[in-house]
């Protein structure tokens, strides 16, 4: 085998990505939410960046987007892509030395500094004003556990009992389970009797193996007369649960009322008791747009729910540090690329806020039926005619859309939901998969809960109502997704 080196020379075209444009798409792909905390990091970071709302005796103006600073050279602002950071330690362990007649100039006032010594800390504020995260239900347990009065092999069972109930209450192992794993500082009647005292813990129904169980704790512990729903649990549960409710009432020789009010009373046990306690994983959902209906035309108009962000600018004195000849020339250098820094963050910003705002203009331009008639009227929209609209490309579109929200007439709806595949009905009008859903909704609220519509007999519905070419299982694919239930468990006596 001959083993050599050759030298090649080819031609080739490749797209490379500068760093700000990889800012400007991350910006424009940011909610809201997101984006105040990225402008929170970009303050703490840069110190070229502030916000406008500041105020000094020697006040900076606000930067226009794409303003360049015409005293300095586009050499020097190039980014240092080293991430060698020597040179800005170096530079901070000489600030003193470097910067003395500015230092000098700021202890004499001349000049605003963006956090004064006398003014608060607002990180340590904040903290000070936030609620202490909930306990969770683990933790809610074992501090009722610690007072409960009982021998300590039990008190040691119940502790383990605890660790192995699930979020929803549930006891997840079983007893003998429990047992195995630390025979020697319990028995199994030690594991029976601590189960009981934990069943006796709050929130009531918690430590239970199974639905009825944890039915038939909530019942037991109840003030009320609940005897009747007792036993309706105890001997018919499966049946319940099917909603076989005349063979109920059959064997237990009584009217189907008796067993309708029976079932009202159960619906308002916790099936869920767990649930009661533990962090609040719900997070808010804030809309990136507001679209209003305007008071004398039938437009709408579109803007922006960004009055929470801050506009940020330049901070003037260090733009006059990075023009003079006197300030070191690493600092200088240092303080140039933080003007670059803090020059795109404001640009991409400002970017992401026209995209959104003729994204969305351009949304409810031609899903205009959807905002005067409603969700029925939804149509399909790809995003390629969005991108045609507003000039961009198709996943300019996307990312812009991407995890936000608009507040219309309608409720809070994320963005994505205006774009969407449909069909056409024989008249030719276009409907999207949303809006037959909707449809589908509707004819099962409309439908009489005595003999409930059969999945065929909804599409059957549906095609009267223009619909067609939709089969069975996507009508029970969409009752799925709308979790509505068969028409057996809907069926009322």
């Amino acid at each position: 085998m001959k083993l050599e080196m050759t030298g090649q020379m080819r031609m080739e075209q490749r797209m490379k990505l500068a760093p700000h444009m990889i800012q400007s798409m991350e910006i424009l792909q940011l909610p809201i939410l997101a984006l105040q905390e990225r402008i929170e990091q970009e303050l703490n970071n840069n110190p070229v960046l502030e916000t406008a709302e500041l105020s000094g005796p020697e006040e900076a103006e606000p930067v226009e987007p794409g303003a360049g600073q015409a005293d300095i050279s586009q050499k020097d602002l190039i980014l240092n892509t080293d991430n060698n950071k020597t040179e800005d330690f170096e530079r901070l362990e000489n600030l003193e030395d470097e910067f003395k007649d500015y230092i000098e100039q700021a202890e004499a006032g001349s000049f605003y500094s963006r956090r004064q010594a006398e003014e608060p800390d607002r990180k340590l504020e904040a903290i000070k004003n936030t609620a202490a995260p909930p306990l969770s239900l683990n933790e809610h347990l074992s501090e009722q556990w610690r007072l409960i009065d009982a021998d300590e092999p039990v008190k040691k069972a119940g502790s383990m009992i605890i660790d192995y109930i699930d979020d929803k209450g549930y006891l997840t192992v079983r007893l003998e389970q429990l047992h195995n794993k630390d025979r020697k500082d319990f028995t199994l009647d030690d594991l029976k009797k601590a189960l009981e005292l934990v069943q006796r813990l709050e929130p009531t129904g918690v430590g239970a193996r199974d639905l009825k169980e944890c039915l038939l704790i909530q019942m037991a512990q109840s003030g009320e007369d609940l005897s009747f729903e007792a036993k309706l649990v105890t001997d018919h549960m499966d049946e319940l649960l099917e909603n076989r409710l005349p063979d109920i009432a059959k064997k237990m020789n009584c009217g189907i009322d008796r067993i309708n009010q029976a079932v009202k009373r159960l619906s308002k046990l916790d099936t869920s008791p767990g649930l009661q306690i533990g962090r609040d994983r719900n997070l808010p959902i804030t809309p990136d747009v507001i679209v209003e209906p305007q008071d004398n035309s039938d437009d709408y108009s579109v803007r922006l729910a960004d009055s929470s962000l801050p506009s940020l600018r330049l901070n003037n004195y260090y733009l006059k540090m990075a023009k003079d000849a006197k300030v070191n020339e690493k600092a200088r250098k240092f303080i140039q690329n933080s003007i670059r820094s803090a020059q795109w963050i404001i640009d991409a910003i400002e970017q992401r806020k026209n995209t959104l705002l003729k994204v969305t203009e351009s949304i409810v331009k031609r899903q205009g039926d959807f905002f005067d008639k409603g969700p029925l009227y939804l149509r399909p929209l790809p995003m390629s005619k969005i991108a045609d609209d507003v000039g961009v490309h198709i996943a300019t579109v996307s990312r812009a859309v991407s995890g936000k929200y608009m507040q219309c007439p309608w409720g809070v709806l994320p963005l994505r939901k205006f774009f969407s595949g449909g069909m056409q009905d024989e008249a030719g009008q276009a409907h999207s998969w949303e809006a037959i859903r909707a449809k589908l909704q509707a004819i099962i609220d409309a439908e009489d809960k005595t003999k409930p519509l059969s999945d065929e007999e909804i599409r059957k519905k549906l095609a009267d109502a223009g619909i067609k070419d939709l089969a069975r299982r996507t009508v029970a694919k969409y009752r799925k997704l709308l979790n509505i239930p068969t028409a057996r468990f809907r069926k009322k006596y």
